[in-house]
């Protein structure tokens, strides 16, 4: 698990935002927040955040398959969550993972 969950980043951290395709049917908005560069575990999940649930593993390519991207809109209210207190997070949204 992220050892850092409640830092005070320096740096920006790089944010792809999805709506899952099956939103309607869940509780909360639907929208998740995957963080590509930061590992979760020796498995290679990479870290996620969502309202309902909150910090959590995720398969990268998992969730891009099952979900959209999300629009401005639709992400704003988890991108205010995530860039204020307890984790003041610097966010930079990106569209896709950068090619390893």
């Amino acid at each position: 698990m992220a050892d850092d969950l409640y830092k005070q980043d320096e740096e920006y951290t790089d944010v792809v935002f999805r709506v899952w395709d099956d939103a309607r049917n869940l509780i909360g908005d639907g929208v998740i927040a995957l963080f590509p560069n930061d590992k979760w575990d020796e498995y290679g999940l990479i870290s996620s955040y969502e309202h309902v649930g909150q910090h959590g593993g995720a398969h990268y390519e998992g969730v891009i398959s099952k979900s959209r991207p999300a629009t401005e809109e639709e992400y704003a209210s988890l991108k205010r969550e995530l860039e204020t207190p307890p984790y003041t997070y610097k966010l930079r949204v990106i569209k896709r993972r950068p090619h390893r």
